[in-house]
C-alpha cells in the first residue's frame, strides 16, 4: 500500500556501467526523501527503462560504453520533459558541461561527491536549481554569454552548407527542426548509428562544436530546404 510519504518521495534512476559505483549511489540515495526506482548499465537499456518508470531525477554517467551519456540525454530529454537529468563524471574537467546543458541536463556532478552532497544535489535538481559546483555554474554562464554574442554571417553559412552531401543536408535540415537522432533515423529510413555518423561529419565540415551551432548555421543561411538525396 502506497502512503502519502511514499508519494512525496523523489523518484530517482541511475544509469552507470560500473556495479560498484551503482552500489555506492544506491547507498547515497537511501534517505527518507529519495526513492531509487530503477537502474541501467547502458544507454540502450536506459532508453527502454526510463521511458517506462519516468523518474523525477535521472543520474547519468557521461562515459557510458557504446552510446555515451550525452547522446542518451539528447534522446531522452525531449521525451521526458518532467524528468531532471543530472550528469555524473569521474573527471573534474568540464569539457562536456556545455553540451550536457544544451541537450537538456540540469546538473553536472563529479563522482567523488559525498553521499550527503549527492542527496542535496538530487533534491536541488528536482526543485529547479542547477546541480553543479559554483565553478561550473560560472563557466556555463560565460559560455552561454560568448555563444549569444556569436553572429553567423549568412553568406558564410550558405557557403559552408555547400560542402555537405545531399544526405548530410537532409540530416542537418531535420536536426535544425529539433528532431532527435532517433527521429531523424525514422524519417530518413536510416539506422541511428548512420545518423550519428552523418551528424559527426556535419559538425566537422561546418567547423562547429555541437548540434546547436550547426542548426544556427543552417538557419542563418536562409536555405529553405536542404538538397534531396536521389536515393
Amino acid at each position: 500500500m502506497t502512503t502519502n510519504a511514499d508519494q512525496g518521495r523523489i523518484r530517482v534512476m541511475i544509469v552507470d556501467d560500473h556495479p560498484l559505483l551503482r552500489n555506492s549511489l544506491r547507498q547515497a540515495l537511501d534517505t527518507p526523501e529519495l526513492e531509487l526506482v530503477a537502474e541501467a548499465a547502458s544507454a540502450e537499456e536506459a532508453l527502454e527503462v526510463a521511458l517506462g518508470v519516468r523518474p523525477n531525477v535521472l543520474l547519468v554517467d557521461v562515459e557510458l560504453p557504446g552510446v555515451d551519456g550525452l547522446s542518451l540525454v539528447r534522446e531522452l530529454a525531449p521525451r521526458l520533459p518532467d524528468t531532471r537529468i543530472v550528469m555524473l563524471t569521474a573527471s573534474r574537467e568540464d569539457r562536456h558541461l556545455f553540451d550536457a546543458m544544451r541537450f537538456g541536463a540540469v546538473g553536472y556532478l563529479t563522482k567523488d561527491l559525498s553521499a550527503q552532497g549527492l542527496a542535496r544535489a538530487v533534491r536541488a535538481a528536482w526543485e529547479g536549481e542547477l546541480a553543479m559546483s559554483r565553478k561550473n555554474a560560472a563557466h556555463l554562464v560565460r559560455r552561454l554569454f560568448e555563444t549569444s554574442r556569436r553572429v553567423v554571417d549568412p553568406t558564410v553559412a550558405e557557403s559552408a552548407l555547400g560542402v555537405l552531401t545531399p544526405r548530410e543536408g537532409e540530416v542537418l535540415r531535420l536536426l535544425a527542426e529539433g528532431l532527435t537522432d532517433h527521429e531523424i533515423a525514422q524519417a530518413l529510413t536510416l539506422s541511428p548509428r548512420t545518423v550519428e555518423m552523418h551528424v559527426s561529419n556535419i559538425l566537422h565540415k561546418l567547423d562547429v562544436r555541437n548540434r546547436s551551432e550547426a542548426a544556427r548555421c543552417y538557419r542563418a543561411s536562409g536555405v529553405g530546404s536542404a538538397p534531396r538525396s536521389p536515393g
